[in-house]
């Protein structure tokens, strides 16, 4: 078999990629260059917090490679794949953004996108839900402690992996999903989301912020939530029949993490 680093690129209808926290610390950009080179795509929709303006406020921290995946975007644009932005809450600003792609990208506060198969899906980071599914002060700021610690461990422990030549391994995702509090939020805000969407006439949504990949059907509404690349190295793609899946990046290959067709009313 030929290797992998020279297999022909993936070709997809339309990528969807959220939260990847350029100039945070803990940010998975290395997967998510290598992710980026095994995959082209006719639309690449970027759905909130590319640019932590956040954490850039409170500590620069710029590598490389953070540069690097703007260079692959941009590439990707130049070559006449069509790049959508909409921003989050980590980068609603869009200062930082725009100074570094001189206004190139086609930028949107929601989006629809029309699958191949004609369903029409309403895009947008999902900050806009916060409200709805706003926990008490004091449990968002202890779970925020232990959320910045588990991401460090995740960080550092996957960093050791990498070198090791071993799979991905989203420690803090799994920590996140085990605790019931964190767990009943998330089942919230995705049905909160999915009634959104149909209450406004669409098929379905498209998502980010919570960091938790999902492809589900809930109530009949399509819940897709793209994930990120911070724990779960994860992106929603839309095949060229038209077909979503979810998929999550090893160390040199995307595979899909959610079966297919959707899970059925799910939460």
């Amino acid at each position: 078999m030929p290797a992998i680093g020279r297999a022909r690129p993936e070709r997809a209808r339309a990528l969807f990629l959220s939260d990847i926290h350029l100039g945070y610390r803990h940010s998975r950009v290395r997967e998510l260059i290598d992710f980026l080179r095994r995959i082209e795509a006719e639309y690449i929709v970027l759905v909130g917090d590319i640019v932590d303006g956040l954490s850039l406020a409170k500590r620069f921290f710029w590598a490389t490679e953070h540069t690097e995946v703007l260079r692959l975007l941009l590439a990707r644009r130049r070559a006449g794949t069509r790049i959508v932005y909409l921003p989050g809450n980590h980068d609603a600003g869009l200062a930082i953004l725009a100074d570094m792609l001189h206004g190139q990208l086609e930028v949107h506060r929601e989006w629809v996108h029309k699958t191949a198969r004609g369903q029409r899906l309403l895009v947008m980071h999902g900050d806009q839900f916060d409200e709805a599914v706003a926990c008490p002060a004091w449990l968002y700021w202890l779970g925020d402690a232990l959320y910045t610690g588990t991401l460090i461990a995740n960080h550092s422990l996957n960093n050791l992996r990498r070198r090791l030549g071993w799979t991905y391994l989203p420690v803090a995702e799994r920590i996140k999903l085990s605790i019931g509090t964190s767990a009943r939020y998330i089942e919230r805000y995705e049905r909160i989301a999915a009634a959104h969407a149909l209450a406004q006439g669409y098929d379905g949504i498209v998502c980010g912020h919570i960091h938790r990949a999902r492809l589900c059907s809930i109530d009949g509404s399509i819940y897709a939530n793209t994930g990120d690349w911070v724990e779960s190295c994860s992106a929603l793609v839309e095949r060229l029949d038209g077909e979503l899946e979810l998929r999550r990046f090893h160390h040199g290959a995307a595979s899909r993490i959610e079966p297919v067709p959707l899970l059925a009313d799910a939460a």
